[in-house]
């Protein structure tokens, strides 16, 4: 195996979150039920009394459902199912990245995470303005990054310079696509930071 595979695999592994959990619950519960039906099976062929209910007569209710039923209950249980069908569903579909970012470079992998990401723009972005650090706020997303800047009372922020530092500090860390970056300057300043 090849470095450049290695890589990407270890890149993926850390920005993409894991499906073990979900897995392991559903084993565990197909495991809970296998159990289940060999217990009963196996204490009918004994002649024993069935522990929770005679497999015989669970598939006889089952298959007079609709009438020997109460609807709530129904309901309430095919609710319950729909639900966690959903979640396993959601689970296995959606793309589960977790906020980390892989940098390009040649001779590791390199993960950085959302927060540190920001924190370093959030500098710059700090620096550009002349703010302190309690007046810039910096979110991170996959294809947005977010600068709200409260400028001190009477000294205007450019907000243009605050953009082209930003970008030009992104540009920098070689992100890949590169997110689209807004700056917000607040029309209600600091008194004395």
């Amino acid at each position: 195996m090849s470095n450049d595979v290695r890589t990407r695999q270890i890149v993926s592994r850390e920005t993409h979150a894991s499906r073990a959990v979900a897995s392991l619950v559903v084993v565990i519960l197909g495991i809970v039920f296998c159990l289940y039906v060999l217990l009963e099976a196996t204490l009918q062929a004994l002649g024993q009394d069935a522990w929770l209910t005679d497999p015989a007569a669970l598939g006889a209710w089952l298959s007079r459902l609709p009438e020997n039923a109460d609807t709530a209950v129904l309901g309430l249980s095919g609710l319950l199912i729909l639900l966690a069908g959903l979640v396993f569903f959601l689970q296995a579909v959606l793309p589960g990245r977790r906020p980390r970012y892989s940098l390009p470079n040649p001779r590791a992998a390199v993960v950085v995470d959302a927060e540190v990401l920001a924190s370093s723009l959030a500098r710059r972005a700090r620096l550009t303005a002349g703010v302190t650090a309690g007046q810039v706020l910096v979110t991170v997303g996959r294809t947005r990054i977010d600068v709200r800047i409260r400028p001190t009372s009477g000294i205007p922020v450019d907000e243009e310079a605050v953009r082209a530092a930003v970008t030009e500090e992104l540009e920098l860390t070689g992100l890949s696509p590169c997110p689209e970056v807004r700056v917000q300057v607040s029309p209600v300043g600091v008194i004395g930071q």
